[in-house]
């Protein structure tokens, strides 16, 4: 399943963020270093990189082929109700970011996930 999301070129990092030593951000610029379309979502940011910040998934100009959690459990419920609904099909989970509650989430959607750190996956 890992190797299938990698192939996919259109991602979303949920919880990206300008500051260089948080994960948001080292996913956000590593997954643009290896030639992906990434687009960040955050409602505290307005520009990520010199890049367009969105506040939430409905408000991307395209449906991404991935979504990348970078954000706890208890934001993360929001972000797969908002992802299902857009038909969002893979999200790739950072550690730290779920729990039960959110993999039986994930499940009952029908959405496909990846628990990895994806910084670890791309340096394969």
């Amino acid at each position: 399943m890992e190797e299938k999301m990698l192939e996919k070129k259109v991602w979303a990092v949920v919880g990206a963020n300008e500051n260089a030593e948080k994960y948001g951000n080292m996913i956000y610029k590593k997954l643009k270093t290896f030639g992906y379309k990434v687009y960040p979502v955050n409602p505290k940011y307005q520009v990520i990189e010199g890049d367009k910040c969105y506040s939430n998934l409905s408000l991307l100009p395209e449906k991404p082929d991935v979504i990348n959690m970078v954000v706890s459990p208890n934001i993360g419920k929001t972000v797969i109700e908002e992802a299902a609904n857009l038909g969002v099909e893979n999200i790739w989970l950072q550690p730290g970011t779920y729990n039960d509650e959110i993999i039986n989430l994930i499940d009952k959607k029908g959405i496909n996930a990846v628990k990895a750190c994806v910084l670890m996956s791309l340096n394969k």
